[in-house]
């Protein structure tokens, strides 16, 4: 397994990408990102850490009024580098109360 610095690296120049750009290929990059991490055996809770970690950097270095859209582009950013992660665990029991 790599280092996480080096994850933590990746995962900032990949998000900053996307968020210059809003692009599919940007947003391509952290699923690739993701499934890379997940063959690597990075937890799902460490990849949130490092989410966390960068999305408070831009923060630090952004202007308040940009932070609602930030978050926004961040939270989809996230979901496409976790969706290797959710395609791993297979198929989910309906939750109580819905329809099989």
């Amino acid at each position: 397994m790599r280092p996480r610095a080096d994850l933590l690296r990746d995962y900032r120049v990949a998000f900053l990408r996307y968020l210059s750009r809003h692009e599919e290929p940007a947003l391509h990059a952290g699923y690739q990102l993701g499934r890379a991490a997940l063959e690597e055996r990075f937890s799902v809770l460490e990849m949130v850490r490092v989410h966390h970690d960068v999305l408070i950097e831009v923060l630090r270095g952004s202007p308040a009024d940009e932070a609602p859209e930030l978050a926004a582009a961040a939270s989809d950013f996230l979901l496409e580098v976790l969706a290797s992660y959710d395609m791993s665990q297979g198929a989910l029991p309906p939750a109580p109360g819905e329809p099989v």
